[in-house]
């Protein structure tokens, strides 16, 4: 009996996963995110702990932006602390008649784009997007995540941070924007959240 209820469990959620539609919400064609995230140098330090983990903030930051993916995760020692990463796009990747052109993804821990004709140069979409491991400061803060869809238009606010433990294991966000290797996404304490939807 309790295996058969455990393999009905999983066909559940199998079918909900390939057939429930996902939720995507879009805007009309121009620029709903227009300006660069900000990102402000701290005066003296900020650390603070929770659970197991160190955080140490590297910067202030707050962003306007688009969400063009995300991807929630359940294993591995960051999506303790990270549950899940979202694709963010400003600038021309706010605008939905460029969004609506770009093939987005995300795997693991990345996010990819791909398309057959560029609607703007390959630059300007580096410069104007990237992939940020989403930290909610509380329980609070996540649970408003959960109206953030593919195609929301969101604010947040709070730190980059560097996240060590006992163990010596670090994880350490991005600084710049123009970085496009390993290492290059933004490790985003987030501490205040708007979302713009209607």
């Amino acid at each position: 009996m309790k295996k058969g209820l455990i393999a009905l469990a999983l066909l559940i959620v199998v079918l909900v996963y390939f057939f429930y539609p996902e939720t995507v919400i879009t805007y009309p064609a121009g620029i709903t995110a227009p300006d660069k995230p900000k990102q402000t140098n701290l005066v003296g330090t900020n650390e603070w702990k929770l659970a197991e983990f160190s955080f140490m903030a590297l910067a202030e930051y707050s962003i306007k932006a688009r969400v063009l993916s995300r991807n929630n995760f359940s294993v591995g020692k960051e999506s303790e602390i990270s549950p899940f990463d979202l694709a963010l796009g400003w600038g021309p990747m706010s605008d939905q008649s460029i969004i609506d052109k770009i093939d987005i993804s995300q795997s693991n821990r990345w996010y990819r784009w791909k398309a057959d004709v560029l609607p703007i140069p390959a630059r300007e979409i580096s410069l104007n997007s990237a992939n940020v491991h989403i930290i909610p400061k509380d329980e609070t803060i996540e649970k408003k995540f959960d109206e953030v869809y593919k195609g929301s238009l969101i604010e947040m606010k709070g730190y980059l941070v560097e996240i060590t433990n006992t163990e010596g294991w670090r994880w350490t966000s991005s600084l710049k924007r123009d970085d496009t290797a390993g290492g290059s996404c933004e490790l985003f304490w987030v501490e205040e959240l708007i979302i713009f939807d209607k």
